[in-house]
C-alpha cells in the first residue's frame, strides 16, 4: 500500500503513462480556489497539467460549470453531432452545450476567466469547488455542491451495485 507521499507521486506518472496509452486524462479531487474581483479563478495546481495549455468551459448538468481538455471536449462534441440531425433532443442539447462553450487558455499563473454567461448559469460567487469527475472537472457554487452531495449520499451507497455491478472494490 502507498503511503501519502508516495501516491502522491506516482500520480504524475500514471497521468504520464495514460497519455502514453493514449488515454484521456483522470481528473480527480475537491478544491475550493476563490474567484477574483475580475471574475478569474486559479486552476488547482493538480489539475492544470491534466487539463493541458488549453481547455474548454461549457454548461454543465444540475448548474456547474465543465472544464474539459480541448482533445476531450472535441471527442463529446462529435460524438454528439453524429447523432441523427432528425433527433430533436440531441439538435437542442448540442445547440445549448456548444453555445455556451467558451475556449481559455490559463495565464502564468494558472488563471483562467469564468464568463459572466456561465457565472450566471451555474450561480457562481467568489467561493466556488472544482471536482475532478474522470475526464472532466466541474465548477460548482460551494453551497450548491454541498447540497447537491448531502442530497445524494444515500443513493450513492444505494446504486453503487446497479452503476457498479462489475467492479469490485
Amino acid at each position: 500500500m502507498l503511503n501519502a507521499d508516495q501516491a502522491e507521486q506516482s500520480l504524475p506518472q500514471a497521468a504520464n503513462e495514460a497519455d502514453d496509452m493514449g488515454l484521456p486524462p483522470l481528473l480527480l479531487g475537491t478544491y475550493t480556489p476563490k474567484v477574483d474581483d475580475k471574475g478569474r479563478l486559479a486552476l488547482p495546481a493538480k489539475l492544470r497539467g491534466q487539463l493541458g495549455q488549453g481547455l474548454v468551459m461549457a454548461r454543465g448538468q444540475e448548474r456547474c460549470v465543465y472544464l474539459l481538455p480541448q482533445s476531450e471536449f472535441r471527442r463529446v462534441a462529435v460524438q454528439i453531432q453524429r447523432t441523427s440531425m432528425g433527433n430533436k433532443a440531441a439538435r437542442e442539447y448540442l445547440r445549448v452545450f456548444l453555445s455556451g462553450a467558451v475556449e481559455q487558455k490559463p495565464d502564468k499563473q494558472g488563471r483562467v476567466l469564468l464568463p459572466q454567461m456561465l457565472r450566471d448559469y451555474a450561480h457562481l460567487s467568489d467561493d466556488v469547488v472544482v471536482i475532478g469527475v474522470g475526464t472532466r472537472a466541474e465548477i460548482w457554487d460551494t453551497k450548491a455542491w454541498e447540497s447537491y452531495l448531502e442530497s445524494k449520499e444515500q443513493g450513492y451507497s444505494d446504486i453503487a451495485d446497479d452503476v457498479l455491478p462489475e467492479v469490485e472494490f
